[in-house]
């Protein structure tokens, strides 16, 4: 939101007060607008790098404000997780070599976060979505303790008055419900900013959304959640879904998500847009307030338009409009939400440079593009690329065509002649784009992801898969080479010690398991069907109460009658159990004392998976 110092709006005053600015900044931007005080040239670009800081065993480090304060540098900020950081680059202006200049200032940036955070026992890792995330981290004790995440939190739930339900459908399928905004705290993104002529900015934001789907599609990097494979830009989905104000009821769903795309093309003016976003969504959120921004004006002071940038900082459009005042001068821009972080800084600042060109690049064919394309088509061409990345094929200029063809064909050319039109170095823009090109002949940070994963889950477990992936993610990262020449990594590939293996490592999450009512005939037959040599009994409350091993019923016949009755009649009643958490030795030694060959895993007396002797 970019202001510390926030309240949730409650009292009839407090909102009065709030909207009595919102409207005045507002009316201060129109002036501005129409008086050409707003700053037309020379075009800046700028970016915002999200971070995630993990252990030696690549899980989230909980500890952002001790790294923030060892680092020590105005550059830095905080996110909602406590295993987030947030870099804000300098602004350079567009010319010359000045993509190589951001990506030195944060390749500089980064080695002091690195070194910083080496001194609190982490490293720092560039990924839209840590694979190595899981539930137990995103609860609110992992909340940064900074009070206006809590605010938000609290406005938001108010807002919702239920509990957050998550659906995501892709390979897999992630079905949760959970309490707060720190879903958000998943994503990490490289927020690109590109600075905009007023008189020209409502064309190129509604351009800036017609080439979001065929600019994302070669940028994903997020294809896991939670271990689950969903789509190749899972953050797209994910972050809609965590900071929805929405109750799931049918009338409220005709609203528009606070995250979104848009629902139509902009018309107008830039003001349309913030005047659009006040009228769909309220204020959660306020501060302190003390001068007029039209009276600023009046006195000659350019305003900072401080209650519009906090609302405007509460709605998530993918391509967001923005305001802001740089040595002294009012200027506006937009903000390109939806590139995610990693998997290099080679990769983004190529990814960065790609938009940019796109952007200034456009053919004189596609001005007024509101007119010429449905916003339908360029809306369903940005959810496809997030599901389906390089594979997805796009509804562009009147007919279909695949995404390596668009990029190859139309908008590589489109983004260096924009770049050169610009002033950019020619050696720049053919080092970058070139990255981009070889993207598409190879694959994307999100297909190297799935493509590593579904390998190394041939030999491991879910949990020791991951750790694996994000080691070598991590490895690889540091080398600094594009994701396009990375080799897929192989089955074998483990970063786990022996002395270091938990039982998460080796068991079993994807288990069959039957209710206490269930037939005993019905259960012996899913045993041999499956292969399944102990089958966990659980109640109505998915509680771990008994277990049924194959020597249990192995000398049951079709015709006993004990077939015909419950599973509860026959079942181990006094089960011993283990945590995921809890060493592999630890599980071992237990089977061996009490003469087993399995070890339920429970968490919160709810059953989350089986270790056998088998597995180890």
């Amino acid at each position: 939101m970019g202001v510390l110092k926030v309240i949730k709006l409650s009292g009839k005053k407090d909102k009065a007060d709030y909207i009595h600015q919102l409207i005045k900044d507002i009316e201060a931007l129109d002036k501005m607008i129409k008086d050409g005080l707003v700053e037309k040239s020379p075009i800046r670009i700028g970016a915002e790098q999200e971070f995630c800081l993990v252990n030696d065993k690549f899980n989230p480090s909980h500890n952002s404000l001790d790294v923030l304060k060892t680092i020590d540098d105005d550059h830095f900020t905080t996110e909602i997780g406590n295993f987030n950081l947030e870099i804000n680059l300098d602004p350079f202006e567009l010319t010359g070599d000045c993509f190589s200049k951001l990506a030195d200032q944060l390749k500089s940036l980064l080695k002091k976060a690195k070194e910083a955070a080496s001194k609190h026992d982490s490293k720092v890792l560039l990924t839209g979505i840590l694979p190595t995330l899981s539930l137990n981290h995103i609860n609110i004790d992992n909340m940064t303790k900074v009070e206006r995440y809590f605010v938000l939190n609290d406005a938001i739930r108010e807002s919702r008055k239920d509990n957050f339900e998550i659906h995501i459908k892709g390979v897999d399928e992630l079905n949760l419900l959970h309490d707060s905004v720190m879903l958000e705290g998943c994503n990490t993104s490289f927020q690109m900013h590109l600075q905009i002529n007023p008189d020209e900015f409502v064309d190129s934001y509604n351009w800036a959304q017609a080439i979001s789907g065929p600019i994302l599609s070669i940028c994903t990097n997020s294809p896991i959640i939670f271990g689950k494979e969903l789509w190749s830009e899972s953050r797209i989905a994910l972050f809609t879904q965590s900071v929805d104000t929405r109750a799931n009821s049918f009338l409220l769903n005709e609203k528009q998500s606070r995250v979104s795309f848009g629902s139509e093309w902009t018309s107008g003016s830039v003001t349309d847009i913030f005047k659009d976003n006040i009228s769909r969504f309220r204020s959660l959120v306020t501060s302190e307030f003390i001068k007029d921004s039209v009276e600023m004006l009046e006195q000659g002071v350019i305003p900072k338009l401080r209650a519009l940038n906090l609302h405007n900082g509460t709605v998530y459009r993918w391509n967001r409009a923005c305001y802001g005042v740089g040595n002294g001068k009012p200027h506006l821009r937009i903000e390109n939400r939806y590139i995610p972080s990693g998997p290099t800084v080679v990769d983004e600042i190529a990814n960065m440079m790609f938009w940019v060109g796109v952007m200034i690049g456009k053919p004189k064919k596609f001005d007024n593009i509101s007119e010429k394309m449905d916003f339908k088509d360029a809306k369903a061409n940005f959810f496809n690329a997030a599901r389906y990345g390089m594979a997805t094929q796009f509804y562009w200029d009147g007919s279909f065509i695949p995404s390596h063809q668009l990029i190859l064909d139309q908008l590589l050319p489109m983004a260096y002649k924009g770049l050169y039109s610009a002033g950019v170095s020619p050696k720049d823009a053919e080092h970058y784009l070139t990255i981009i090109e070889n993207r598409v002949k190879s694959h994307s940070g999100s297909q190297w992801m799935t493509s590593s994963y579904r390998n190394l889950k041939t030999l491991q477990k879910r949990y020791e898969a991951l750790e694996s992936l994000t080691a070598k993610l991590y490895e690889k990262q540091e080398k600094g080479y594009p994701v396009s020449s990375w080799r897929i990594l192989e089955e074998q590939t483990s970063n786990i010690p022996l002395e270091d293996r938990l039982v998460k490592h080796h068991m079993s999450s994807e288990i069959f398991s039957v209710d206490e009512r269930d037939s005993l005939e019905l259960v012996i037959k899913i045993m041999e069907w499956k292969n399944i040599h102990h089958m966990p009994v659980i109640n109505v409350k998915k509680k771990l109460i008994g277990l049924l091993s194959w020597e249990d019923v192995k000398n049951f016949t079709p015709n006993d009658p004990q077939v015909q009755k419950a599973v509860s009649t026959v079942m181990t009643k006094e089960v011993i159990t283990i945590s995921e958490n809890d060493k592999l030795d630890k599980a071992k030694a237990m089977m061996k004392k009490h003469n087993i060959d399995s070890l339920p895993v429970v968490k919160n007396e709810k059953l989350i998976g089986i270790i056998t002797s088998k597995d180890m």
